[in-house]
């Protein structure tokens, strides 16, 4: 059985959502805000209820200025992959997430 999610978390005291998704990063993948380049243009935000009360979360695109750095998965992770769209899509079981993954997609393509 697989279990498939993105790095979330909840907004401290005196956080803005940008710098939440910054702290949760660095807590859960051990990737400093420095190691990033926030993609600009992309935020999406997601509404869906968990146990019966509505939850929003919101997801920025950022890439890695060196691909060959270390990634450190905190407790709450077990482990992590780098998959092309297709298998990220199959990972995603709601349907939400996989057409999320497919909108980053034709963003970054746009891009080009």
């Amino acid at each position: 059985t697989y279990f498939f999610t993105f790095l979330t978390g909840h907004v401290d005291p005196g956080e803005d959502d940008l710098q939440t998704a910054f702290r949760e990063t660095q807590e859960e993948a051990g990737l400093q805000a420095s190691q990033l380049t926030l993609i600009e243009g992309y935020k999406k935000e997601l509404h869906y209820p968990v146990r019966g009360k509505p939850k929003t979360v919101i997801y920025w695109l950022a890439e890695m200025k060196d691909c060959n750095t270390e990634i450190k998965l905190s407790e709450e992770h077990q482990a992590f992959q780098w998959l092309k769209l297709e298998d990220a899509c199959k990972f995603a079981e709601y349907e939400d997430m996989q057409a999320t993954l497919k909108e980053v997609h034709q963003f970054l393509c746009s891009k080009e």
